[in-house]
């Protein structure tokens, strides 16, 4: 694939607000995940919370109001992000930038509370519910094309925990395809009771802070974060950081397991590498999905045995940030682009006994290491896997 430049980005999550505070937190080794008191969750659990969302959305865009949507603009307000849109969108004109989002939990949280206010009598939910501008999963594009002022095409993909990472993949192919020049990439997954009941109900949610590829790995830290990237040609100008690759696959194996020998995790890897040009020995690092679940990691560590065997760096942050489901993929492309930045690997501080079953080479104390390629895995229930290889633009 044609190179894409990564022009400005911005995030928020459990590390913090902004690309200084994320890589503080990271090169510290500092997590942000804390026990669940998040609404009336009582779980005996950690998660990756976000804190100042208690501001609602108001004037012209208060029929967007809830938590997910706050977090998208939270993350639309860091680092000059919004400024750094507007100027594109004078070089290009409006119409010509794309917003490709991703999301899985959406403003589902809205409408749990508003079940609670439903009328005794008739069932209904209250008077005044925007399901389109909150609950729908195309709500988060809608509300970014909007704060943005954009105007060109927009879509959400909703594929689990890969979908901010697919999100890179139908910008490429958008802009590839002439129907833009550039795109706004990422989205927002925020808290909600449904996946934090969910996941304690399926036993993958650990006690404590989670800890990949831990001997004792006991599940999952449910987070939440928002990300944003402005994707241009890589050809506008030199340096910087660029998407090189993107690789997708569906292992089709299982509604919410991956394939025992992490077939689909192998295949979106093996297209990332070939649409990049490159092989396995010029990747750098790896940020590995790397949930903490006992299947899933270990399927994934046999899909990184079988193509890199244990010659390449790798880790997962999601000890530090939690597992933002279907925000992973943009947050961990930031990660990964802030990794070749500033030139160093994330430590793994939850993990702290490696499963001697595993035999990728995973690092725990990370440290300063001079980096021209890595790669960022995201792999979500029903199978849906992509990888995206971020490098230094010629």
């Amino acid at each position: 694939m044609t190179p894409l430049l990564l022009s400005h980005f911005s995030l928020a999550s459990a590390l913090g607000t902004g690309r200084a505070q994320t890589v503080a937190a990271l090169r510290a080794g500092r997590s942000g995940l804390r026990p669940c008191v998040f609404e009336t969750a009582r779980i005996p659990t950690q998660i990756g919370m976000v804190d100042g969302l208690d501001t609602p959305i108001t004037g012209k865009f208060a029929n967007y109001d809830c938590r997910n949507n706050r977090l998208a603009l939270l993350a639309l307000e860091q680092d000059g992000f919004r400024q750094a849109v507007g100027d594109a969108r004078q070089r290009y004109g409006a119409h010509r930038i794309g917003v490709f989002a991703g999301t899985s939990t959406a403003g589902i949280l809205e409408t749990e509370q508003l079940f609670r206010r439903r009328d005794p009598a008739t069932g209904l939910l209250p008077p005044g519910f925007h399901y389109r501008e909150t609950h729908s999963t195309y709500s988060v594009a809608d509300f970014v094309q909007h704060v943005l002022g954009l105007d060109g095409p927009a879509l959400v993909v909703s594929a689990a925990c890969a979908s901010t990472a697919k999100a890179f993949g139908n910008a490429a192919r958008m802009i590839q395809l002439g129907l833009c020049d550039a795109a706004v990439v990422g989205g927002a997954d925020s808290l909600c009771l449904t996946t934090l009941y969910g996941f304690h109900s399926l036993q993958l949610s650990d006690e404590g802070p989670c800890r990949p590829f831990d001997a004792a790995r006991a599940g999952i830290s449910v987070g939440e974060a928002a990300g944003f990237a402005l994707v241009e040609r890589a050809d506008r100008a030199s340096g910087g950081i660029a998407l090189l690759g993107v690789g997708e696959s569906s292992d089709a194996h299982h509604m919410s397991s991956p394939h025992p020998e992490g077939l689909g995790a192998r295949a979106a890897m093996d297209k990332a590498l070939a649409a990049a040009g490159l092989s396995a020995d010029d990747i750098d690092y790896i940020n590995l999905h790397g949930t903490a679940t006992q299947v899933g990691d270990a399927a994934e560590d046999q899909a990184i045995w079988g193509l890199f065997g244990d010659r390449t760096d790798c880790s997962s942050t999601k000890g530090l940030t939690g597992h933002t489901l279907g925000a992973a993929g943009i947050v961990e492309a930031i990660i990964a682009a802030l990794c070749l930045e500033h030139g160093f690997i994330p430590p793994s501080p939850t993990t702290r006994q490696l499963d001697p079953a595993l035999k990728s080479r995973y690092l725990i104390q990370g440290g300063n290491r001079p980096l021209q390629r890595v790669m960022s895995n995201s792999f979500g229930f029903g199978g849906s896997n992509c990888s995206l290889i971020l490098g230094r633009a010629s």
